[in-house]
């Protein structure tokens, strides 16, 4: 039993060579082993159809695919004419090849049974909401099983029958030369079945549209963005096919006072000058229903924040819990009287540098950085 060379060394070409490589390669062979350039050589005839059998492969950019992925069993097994071929076992496992490589896979299954599509509901919840969780009830409007013809598409009293292109199998198999392979029969369109007398509900569909209501949990500490997946609750499949699944996008609506980090939140809280100067404290409402206190030691500054411990947002299906950061904004005093602003002059002339420290120290150095130039 003779052994095949390799394609590729048959041709003298890498296995990464482009089409424009192997065009040349093969061209310089054929001439050279032309059995009309080498009269009465038995092999150099036998050597023109391996370069002839290696270039009808390889030009081919799904016949390459295939012969990389299986090598020269994906042409043994009945191959007629002395060129590569495809037995009858290759050509499904071949035809499953094209599905992974060029995006032909189907959802559809042997014997028609075919899934149906997921669906999407996107819905929005508050930030009190993703903080407590909770449970919704949604209508979805999407395909179901006919109730009349149990999903089989058929009038009742009747039945799907068997595919006279196919003969059930829900494929047939198309031969061009030596190249077969397996496709969807075009008359079941994969199914394995017809049906005579469609269903009048669903006009042998197997599923008609309507509305239902389901309930989504919502678990406590949910983000923004959360996929909530429902299996099966998505469209019924075709002919009693299996259903697609229910996919729930949530959306966090922005809130009023708190801005959300993960399991943390922000809130900016403007208190007056004075009260940053003299000291004070203030109440921040949390997201679990309680009030805490805020105290602020004297000479605050603009920005500080403080960390209220484990009044954040709960962490999704874990004990923990997020902190809070209040963040003060100190607010300058608009709509002056008179009294006020002689009061802010008097308070003005008698500061000292010790009252404004920042202020004093950079304008300090700033001072230093411009006398520098004149040295």
């Amino acid at each position: 039993m003779s052994v095949k060379r390799c394609y590729y060394e048959t041709l003298e070409v890498e296995r990464t060579a482009d089409d424009g490589k192997l065009k040349a390669a093969f061209r310089k062979l054929a001439m050279k082993w032309h059995p009309d350039r080498n009269p009465g050589d038995a092999a150099s005839e036998i050597r023109f159809k391996e370069i002839n059998e290696a270039y009808e492969v390889l030009k081919d950019g799904q016949k390459r695919a295939a012969y990389d992925r299986f090598g020269h069993a994906a042409f043994e097994q009945g191959a007629g004419g002395g060129g590569p071929g495809f037995g009858a076992g290759f050509a499904s496992s071949f035809s499953d090849i094209f599905e992974d490589l060029f995006g032909m896979a189907s959802q559809r299954g042997r014997g028609g049974r075919e899934r149906g599509a997921d669906l999407r509901y996107n819905m929005e919840i508050t930030l009190e909401e993703a903080f407590g969780g909770k449970t919704a009830q949604i209508r979805v409007p999407a395909s179901v099983s006919c109730t009349e013809c149990s999903g089989s598409g058929a009038k009742p009293g009747t039945s799907p029958t068997t595919c006279p292109m196919c003969s059930g199998a829900g494929r047939v198999r198309a031969t061009q030369g030596f190249f077969a392979i397996e496709r969807t029969c075009p008359q079941c369109h994969g199914r394995g079945q017809t049906i005579k007398d469609p269903c009048p509900k669903c006009a042998g569909q197997g599923r008609v549209t309507e509305e239902r209501s389901l309930s989504v949990n919502i678990p406590s500490g949910i983000e923004d963005g959360t996929r909530i997946r429902l299996a099966n609750e998505g469209e019924a499949g075709l002919r009693g096919g299996p259903p697609g699944d229910l996919y729930i996008f949530l959306a966090v609506k922005p809130h009023e006072f708190f801005q959300r980090d993960g399991a943390d939140l922000y809130c900016k809280v403007p208190i007056s000058m004075t009260a940053a100067a003299l000291g004070g404290s203030f109440e921040v409402a949390t997201l679990d229903g309680t009030q805490t206190r805020v105290k602020v030691p004297d000479g605050t500054q603009n920005g500080r924040q403080f960390r209220l411990k484990g009044k954040g947002m709960p962490v999704m299906r874990q004990p923990a819990v997020g902190d809070l950061y209040i963040q003060v904004a100190v607010e300058t005093p608009q709509n002056l009287t008179k009294r006020q602003r002689e009061l802010l002059q008097e308070f003005e002339e008698i500061s000292s540098t010790e009252n404004s420290p920042q202020s004093s120290g950079f304008f300090a150095r700033m001072k230093d950085f411009f006398e520098s130039f004149g040295n």
